[in-house]
């Protein structure tokens, strides 16, 4: 049966992790593998919109009571202009934590990979992963942020698995097949859990751009699946007309969040919505279809059509 723990930041992140292990009933074996996976979607960062160094600190600390085989990952970023994940670790100081930790800091776009097979939509998909995550840990720690986002409309602890995907082109070729893409992915982490970092949220217009809500939660949960159904409630949002929360969660047999056994109530925002300006929709529809997607970004017309985009929107970063 999931388990989720919730409670207000107070006095940092520390109290409010320490007690939701204890929550979870998870305990850590001394030689135990344990990858977190942070989202960090911008070059410096920004409140709402990736999680706090401070709550990765807080998590690195905690679990080093038990274990010192810890590593923070993530991979380059960007979509369409790409940045350097290894930039963004030395820009937030999570480098520089990381070596005052004794903890392995690793961009996961040059590790080793190998690929998982499934099918979907009568085709049939090979994506290589990371096999720091898929042979190398024995725990994966996803940590979001509550935040809107212009095509998926949410992003939370599944979506976070997006930045698996070591290649930024190949996410991008994949967006038309997202939804059961990233179940995928999700279906092949380790023993998962979230620790969801609800000090900011982003609305409006995520992932990158938006109005940051002033949260100051945090919430701990045993299980991916009913992290991101209970969140996106939390957030206001009606997961049923999400679309890859509607497909992955049936895929699961999860309907509600009745069997969760919870610390306490969680609160419900009426901060969130989604508001796209005419800029977002190319960007929608290329996500939405493989043949606008290849137009859109490997194409010759790729480059102008950008470049004719970038007349009226300004570039994210």
């Amino acid at each position: 049966m999931p388990r989720a723990y919730f409670d207000y930041l107070k006095s940092g992140y520390q109290e409010i992790i320490h007690k939701g292990f204890e929550y979870l009933g998870i305990s850590i074996a001394p030689q135990e593998r344990i990858a977190i996976k942070p989202n960090l979607t911008y070059p410096t960062f920004r409140k709402g919109v990736m999680t706090s160094p401070e709550a990765i600190e807080a998590l690195v600390c905690y679990l080093l009571n038990f274990t010192s085989r810890i590593t923070i990952c993530e991979s380059d970023s960007g979509g369409y202009n790409p940045f350097s994940i290894t930039e963004v670790f030395k820009t937030t100081g999570i480098e520089e934590f990381a070596r005052k930790r004794a903890v392995r800091l690793v961009n996961m776009s040059f590790e080793p990979a190998r690929e998982i097979e499934f099918r979907y939509l009568a085709r049939h998909f090979r994506v290589p992963l990371p096999t720091l995550l898929l042979d190398e840990s024995d725990r994966f720690i996803s940590m979001p942020v509550p935040k809107i986002h212009m095509n998926t409309i949410v992003s939370l602890s599944l979506k976070n698995q997006w930045g698996v995907i070591q290649s930024p082109a190949l996410r991008l070729k994949l967006h038309p097949y997202f939804e059961e893409v990233v179940y995928q992915i999700n279906k092949h982490m380790p023993k998962a859990m979230a620790v969801v970092d609800g000090k900011y949220g982003l609305t409006r217009s995520g992932p990158m751009r938006g109005d940051v809500v002033d949260l100051n939660w945090v919430m701990l949960c045993d299980s991916l699946y009913h992290t991101d159904l209970m969140v996106s409630e939390m957030m206001g949002m009606n997961w049923r007309k999400i679309h890859y929360l509607r497909h992955i969660l049936g895929r699961e047999n999860i309907s509600s969040a009745e069997g969760v056994v919870k610390n306490s109530e969680l609160p419900r925002s009426s901060d969130f919505y989604l508001e796209r300006a005419w800029t977002d929709y190319p960007g929608l529809f290329t996500f939405k279809s493989r043949l606008l997607a290849y137009i859109g970004y490997e194409s010759a017309l790729a480059r102008p059509l950008h470049w004719l985009l970038y007349k009226f929107r300004e570039p994210f970063y």
